[in-house]
């Protein structure tokens, strides 16, 4: 008993002696923030069936039938069943205030990861081809997330002490060691646009319709530097 009243003393008085250090020794508080833009190079496309009519059964049987026919269309283009899931199922009962009569909406959401963006347009044209009928928003992230924020966290600690150096060098002093490091980074991860759009299918529409731009992985630290 007395052995674990010694040791809990020591780590008491060795914590204590640090923050009185950082308490005594002058020093800067200093933010830094790391970016790295990235080109995606896989897509989360978020699509649905939505059937409306009089008859609740008709209506999810309309549904469950196109939804047969897109999981059966994914499966023939190879995606493998891991990369998509069923998202979202409802059937609720509805009024028409200009008819003056209620009726019955069905809908299904597929989430899929894509993971070959060549393949975009010839996925989206079988999906619809399928059944899909409400697109509910498509969005991008990259396959080497780890590594591009482990880049952005160095980045970030010499963001930091870039400002360090700045602001010892109008004080006329140096900067010194490391007291305390604080890890500001916030893990976002994008939501699905739930709010739908029809699909109308254009003969005629062009092939290329994927935009992928850039995706940004930041990381934010905040540190705190003796002064000497």
């Amino acid at each position: 008993m007395r052995k674990v009243i010694l040791i809990a003393v020591t780590l008491f008085m060795t914590t204590f002696s640090n923050a009185q250090e950082m308490k005594t020794v002058q020093q800067i508080v200093v933010s830094g923030e790391g970016k790295i833009k990235v080109t995606p190079d896989q897509a989360i496309i978020n699509v649905g069936v939505e059937n409306t009519g009089n008859d609740a059964a008709e209506v999810k049987k309309k549904n469950d039938v196109a939804i047969d026919a897109i999981l059966k269309y994914l499966k023939g283009a190879k995606i493998p069943a891991s990369d998509y899931q069923t998202k979202q199922v409802s059937l609720f009962k509805n009024y028409d205030y200009e008819k003056k009569k209620h009726y019955y909406q069905a809908s299904q959401m597929v989430s899929i990861t894509l993971k070959d963006l060549s393949k975009y347009d010839a996925v989206m044209m079988g999906l619809v081809d399928a059944g899909v009928n409400t697109i509910h928003g498509v969005e991008f992230k990259t396959s080497k997330l780890a590594q591009y924020e482990s880049e952005a966290r160095v980045n970030a600690v010499q963001n930091a002490k870039a400002k360090a150096l700045d602001y010892a060098g109008a004080l006329n002093q140096k900067v010194g060691k490391t007291l305390l490091v604080t890890d500001n980074s916030s893990t976002y991860y994008p939501r699905p646009m739930y709010a739908a759009m029809k699909v109308e299918i254009d003969a005629g529409m062009p092939r290329e319709t994927l935009a992928v731009g850039e995706i940004e992985v930041t990381a934010n630290v905040t540190i705190n530097f003796a002064l000497e």
